[in-house]
């Protein structure tokens, strides 16, 4: 007989935990990119759009550099985990305790310490990355899709 947990928890296939981590990257990076841009937009700086694409090439960046590794890490925790695993351990305890730390600093920014404008394009960049770097997710989730 299994244990209570065992019986109750969340699982999910290795394909739904890649197309959670895709649509969780992808949904993050567009609110980001959203509300770090319209801030940027509403400040009234010289040329906010110039500054917008600045930040979005710093984020591109920020993907191929560090993102992509990440990504290709969880892309291999989930396929190692196989099927039928919790839903919500498609990133590790760790991991989500980044994130939940990442989700404080974001509340913290906003609070004041930097001009808005400036908090504008850390969320335009840090939202750009997470969208670019969604790709590998997206990627890894179709090629299970075409061998499931």
């Amino acid at each position: 007989m299994s244990s209570w947990s065992e019986r109750f928890k969340p699982s999910a296939s290795r394909r739904t935990h890649l197309l959670l981590a895709s649509f969780m990257w992808t949904v993050v990076g567009s609110l980001l990119f959203y509300f770090g841009a319209r801030w940027v937009l509403r400040a009234g700086t010289t040329y906010p759009h110039l500054q917008i694409a600045a930040a979005a090439v710093v984020g591109v960046l920020k993907a191929r550099l560090v993102l992509d590794r990440t990504a290709r890490r969880v892309v291999e925790r989930i396929r190692a985990r196989g099927d039928g695993r919790c839903l919500g351990g498609f990133v590790s305890f760790r991991t989500w305790a980044l994130i939940l730390g990442m989700v404080l600093l974001g509340r913290v920014l906003r609070g004041g310490i930097l001009p808005v404008h400036v908090v504008g394009l850390l969320y335009t960049a840090i939202g750009v990355a997470l969208l670019y770097g969604s790709r590998n997710y997206w990627r890894a989730w179709h090629s299970e899709r075409l061998t499931s």
